[in-house]
């Protein structure tokens, strides 16, 4: 059996990127989760790139709870001031038609500056271009694929400990089943005591309805099943650590029915020794929920 195609949900990414005046490095974090939830911190300005990413992200990954955040710098260019030609043209105009009306002399060039629209003051570009926004995807591509790598290596350490937890689950099963308490000789002898100590103490009881009962308790209490069943689901597990999909929820309920069946064989355990082997698969079965949450 091979754990390589397990997968973590848990990983961590950060890319770095440039272009122009541009300086940029994406952060991404991942944890379990239910679905696939993208979480993104953009710069202003920069929303039309939400789309693309959700897409790449959707393209890539299952399950998990991702935090992206992008961080960009920008060279500090100063602000210019441009003069507007045209504007003055009719300033100028307009003045040298108020002094042939009214008289007067020519405005100075300071008083000519001073009226708005003549001089224009541009602030510095805080937008992207299409090349760098394209650049800033190409970067986050990069980042999921560091991302993939990390949660795939945090998998294979999953993987390595699920397979032991399944070895040691398949050890407890068998110790069960090869219990002594389980021969046909045991289970008589166990019948035979509880039907002399209930006949010893009252007289009125009917041996014959006593050992009837006595059967159908011993029945009741028999952990056949659960043994089969218990056996059939590491099996199972098996198929599924070497599925290539992803299988985080298949495992998940798969756990939960590996739990039920020892809290059943716990309830009918009549042996001190196979209680002991239940408790014990109960609390591998528990440790092997826990590391199942983190599987994709």
């Amino acid at each position: 059996m091979s754990a390589n195609s397990i997968k973590s949900m848990t990983g961590f990414a950060r890319t770095e990127g440039a272009l122009g005046p541009a300086r940029w490095h994406w952060e991404v974090r991942s944890v379990n989760g239910r679905g696939l939830d993208l979480r993104l911190r953009l710069p202003p300005g920069l929303d039309l790139l939400e789309p693309k990413l959700r897409e790449a992200a959707q393209r890539r990954l299952v399950r998990g709870s991702i935090n992206a955040t992008l961080t960009l710098q920008r060279e500090t260019t100063a602000a210019t001031i441009r003069l507007n030609e045209a504007v003055l043209a009719d300033v100028i105009r307009a003045a040298d038609r108020v002094r042939e009306l009214a008289g007067g002399e020519r405005p100075r060039v300071e008083a000519l500056m001073s009226i708005r629209g003549v001089l224009e003051v541009a602030e510095p570009d805080e937008g992207a271009s299409d090349e760098q926004v394209n650049a800033m995807l190409a970067s986050f591509n990069e980042a999921l694929e560091k991302l993939i790598a990390a949660r795939a290596s945090e998998g294979a350490r999953l993987g390595a400990i699920f397979v032991e937890q399944l070895e040691r689950i398949e050890a407890l099963v068998a110790s069960v089943s090869a219990s002594p308490a389980r021969t046909t000789e045991a289970i008589q002898k166990r019948l035979a005591e509880q039907v002399r100590r209930l006949t010893e103490a009252s007289s009125t009881l009917d041996p014959e309805r006593l050992h009837q009962e006595a059967i159908l308790i011993a029945t009741r209490a028999d952990i056949e099943e659960e043994i089969k069943r218990l056996t059939a689901h590491v099996a199972a597990a098996r198929e599924l650590m070497a599925a290539q999909e992803p299988v985080g929820r298949k495992l998940d309920f798969l756990a939960q029915e590996f739990n039920r069946e020892a809290n059943t064989l716990c309830s009918k355990a009549n042996d001190p020794k196979i209680t002991r082997n239940g408790l014990a698969l109960k609390a591998v079965i528990d440790q092997m929920r826990e590391q199942v949450q983190n599987i994709e």
